[in-house]
Order: C-alpha cells, then sequence, then structure tokens
C-alpha cells in the first residue's frame, strides 16, 4: 500500500511539473523540395542553409526562401549520411550520423575548408554566441568548443521527471534550445543551463497526411530569422516551409510525449 501511494504520488508530482503546450499559426508558406531529408535547417542573411541525409543523397545547400531554388550546393561523398548544421563565423559545419566526420564549408561557396572527428552519433547542431549544442537520439544535449568540437558540458533534457529522448534538429532562439523530437509532432522549448523543458509547441496538422511521402517524413526543422523575429519550421521531404506564430494561450498541459 505504501509503495502504491508513493506511486501515486510521484505521478501526480510528475504530472504537475509538466510543461505547458503551444498551439501554432501559419503566418507564411514557402516553397520546399521534397528530395530534401532535412536534417539541419537555418535561416541566414537571406537564406535557408539546409544540411540532407540519405546515403548518396547527403549534401549542404543554400536555397532562396521566395522560389526554393538552389543558389549553391555541396554533395557530399556516397557513403555518409549527412545530419545538422550550423554556422560559425565564415564558415557552416555539418556532421553525419554514423560516421564520426564532420565537415567545415566556407559559407559564401560551400566549399569545403577541413575535416573533424567526434565520437557518438551526430544528429542536430545549434550554436549560442560562446558555443555549439548538439544532439546525438538521446536526452542529453551537449555544448562543445567551436574550434575543438571538445565537448565542455551537457545537461539532460526532461519534462517535471520524464527524460526527453530522440532529440532532433535544434535551434537556439531567444536564450531557450528549440528541439524537435523524432516521430514527434512537438518541439520541446529547453532551458539551456537546466535542461527542464520550458514548454512546448504542438505542430499536429500542420502538413496534411495526404502531402506525406511516408512514415520518415516527419517534421524535423526548426530556422529563426532574429532580424525580423520569424519562426520556421519544416521536414524531412516535406513540400513546404512553414513560418508560423504561436497561440497566446496554452492548448493544455501535458507531458511532451
Amino acid at each position: 500500500m505504501r509503495r502504491l501511494l508513493a506511486l501515486t504520488l510521484l505521478l501526480i508530482t510528475a504530472a504537475a511539473h509538466a510543461a505547458p503546450v503551444y498551439g501554432f499559426k501559419v503566418v507564411a508558406t514557402f516553397p520546399h523540395n521534397t528530395a530534401n531529408y532535412t536534417e539541419g535547417f537555418l535561416y541566414l542573411d537571406g537564406k535557408f542553409y539546409e544540411g540532407t541525409g540519405l546515403e548518396g543523397h547527403s549534401e549542404i545547400l543554400a536555397e532562396d526562401p521566395a522560389t526554393g531554388r538552389v543558389l549553391t550546393e555541396h554533395l557530399l561523398p556516397a557513403n555518409i549520411f549527412g545530419e545538422g548544421i550550423v554556422d560559425w563565423g565564415p564558415n557552416l559545419y555539418q556532421w553525419t550520423w554514423q560516421t564520426h566526420i564532420g565537415y567545415v564549408f566556407n559559407r559564401a561557396t560551400l566549399q569545403p575548408v577541413r575535416t573533424f572527428t567526434y565520437t557518438g552519433e551526430g544528429w542536430g547542431m545549434t550554436r549560442d554566441n560562446r558555443q555549439f549544442i548538439t544532439s546525438d537520439g538521446t536526452a542529453t544535449l551537449r555544448f562543445r568548443n567551436p574550434e575543438t568540437f571538445a565537448e565542455t558540458r551537457h545537461i539532460l533534457v526532461h519534462d517535471g521527471l520524464l527524460p526527453i529522448k530522440d532529440l532532433n534538429e535544434l535551434e537556439y532562439i531567444k536564450g531557450q534550445i528549440y528541439a524537435n523530437v523524432w516521430h514527434s509532432n512537438r518541439i520541446a522549448r529547453i532551458d539551456p543551463a537546466s535542461g527542464k523543458v520550458l514548454s512546448w509547441i504542438d505542430l499536429t496538422g500542420i502538413l496534411p497526411m495526404t502531402q506525406t511521402l511516408g512514415p520518415e517524413a516527419v517534421l524535423n526543422g526548426i530556422a529563426y530569422d532574429a532580424a525580423h523575429d520569424r519562426l520556421f519550421v519544416t521536414g524531412k521531404q516535406w513540400p513546404t516551409i512553414f513560418q508560423i506564430t504561436l497561440t497566446a494561450k496554452p492548448i493544455g498541459n501535458t507531458h511532451g510525449v
């Protein structure tokens, strides 16, 4: 009986500390190439930059938002599964899923500058003003030195008492880490100091199921235009990039997954 009571109190406490869930409003739409298996996504200086996955199809691209036209691109070796991207100075970084190789590109030309290595899997990447922030498919986010890619610290992402795993594509926005959760229609907004999920964005229904190309064509892509305070989302092989705003009021209080 005592164990049952303790478990009940634990569940009640966990539920009481679950982060609020917000809805969305679509402000504008932009074309997106359904050939792009989106793993990394960012907006900078009037362009979308995208890192794509799948062996034989992985590349890094600069695209015109209005038309979706590819402005510059670089195809990765055929054995590479490309993952997240991040900008740093004049360069773009892209790492890979399981080959432990990362690439540095000149952002203006997308020509390779150098490579680097690391341990573990590569998933998403973003940055604040001082360091990179990376995901590896677990509930852990790692902070890294941009020059050496060495880990400097890490956080465990949690909503109440529940660890949130499958963290994927990342974006750093106004002091919070936004993270896609693989095979979920939600984006977690995370405190970078504690790993606590501060709130969720529920994007259920943003793309009709009739427009998806399969079970792996999931939500995965967050980009932010800081100059104009615009938030963009897309997914793997989606036909559309959506500019969204959040609804003013939470749509509920529940755990994220």
